[in-house]
């Protein structure tokens, strides 16, 4: 693969870990709004199955099929990650600041890195361990629980585990769809599609659609959550996975904490300390490593 192709991908991996950093802005809007945590799933997957839907009818109507046997694949990104990830992610937010959910999401690498070992026979080289330490250090860092450990209750610890290996096993599962010829459109659609029909029954459909188009505010403010959180970022990760191995994707996505953490800092005014300035520039010495990687 050529470097200009691995340089894309780069850039949409980078991308689409920017939109999964703004998640917050969204998440304390809906939560004060009167959503919890599944109905953001909800939310998100639905107007992502729609949306996604509408687009290939018209684009490509060959992309809105799939093989049975190639099911598995599908429900692993839709139910087995995309719902567990969620419920674990947003809860999580409601339990901490913006930059300690985000940076604890960021355990991921080290689940990407073990099971593609693996399953995809990726070496595990030093420089893919160092640079996968700085980002485990990063999120120590920022998460305060150097020399602050109370910070985190063992509950969000444990809702940050696991938010860190559902969002890993999306990359897995991606991975086995495109293996299998199935592009980033077809798997970002079939991911919401079972995600939506999973979370469905969790949740009062009534209260969504009330919050949703209470005014035309939220009606819009909805809309862009699914395409800035959801849409867009999923498919920009797929196009970047095709062009790189999913441990290096996940450490390049990894400044989705950084971008969450400025959110948390500028916007809602939350605390940014010395410990947390380390943990970015650790994050972002990582991504710069794992690309200089090849």
């Amino acid at each position: 693969m050529n470097r200009n192709n691995q340089m894309k991908g780069v850039l949409f991996v980078l991308l689409a870990g920017i939109c999964w950093g703004s998640i917050g802005l969204f998440i304390r809007t809906f939560n004060r709004a009167g959503l919890y945590s599944m109905d953001m799933v909800v939310l998100r997957s639905v107007f992502t199955c729609l949306a996604m839907t509408l687009f290939l009818l018209f684009y490509d109507r060959k992309l809105l099929r799939i093989r049975l046997r190639d099911l598995w694949c599908f429900l692993g990104t839709g139910i087995v990650s995309m719902v567990f990830f969620n419920y674990c992610y947003f809860s999580l937010i409601s339990l901490s600041s913006l930059s300690v959910a985000a940076v604890m999401l960021y355990t991921a690498p080290v689940f990407v890195m073990l099971l593609s070992a693996p399953l995809f026979g990726e070496r595990i080289t030093g420089r893919k361990v160092l640079a996968l330490f700085l980002t485990v250090l990063g999120c120590i860092f920022v998460t305060g629980v150097i020399g602050d450990a109370a910070s985190l209750s063992l509950r969000a610890i444990l809702f940050g585990l696991g938010a860190g290996l559902g969002y890993a096993l999306y990359s897995i599962f991606s991975r086995c769809a495109l293996q299998r010829g199935y592009h980033s459109f077809t798997i970002s659609l079939y991911t919401f599609l079972f995600a939506s029909l999973a979370a469905l029954p969790l949740v009062d459909p009534g209260r969504i659609l009330s919050v949703s188009t209470s005014s035309p505010f939220m009606f819009f403010f909805s809309i862009a959550c699914g395409i800035v959180t959801t849409a867009l970022p999923y498919i920009v990760y797929n196009f970047g996975l095709s062009s790189m191995e999913n441990g290096r994707a996940a450490i390049i996505a990894s400044i989705e904490p950084v971008v969450a953490t400025l959110i948390g800092f500028f916007v809602f005014r939350e605390a940014l300390t010395l410990g947390n300035l380390a943990g970015i520039l650790l994050v972002l010495g990582a991504i710069t490593l794992s690309n200089l990687a090849g």
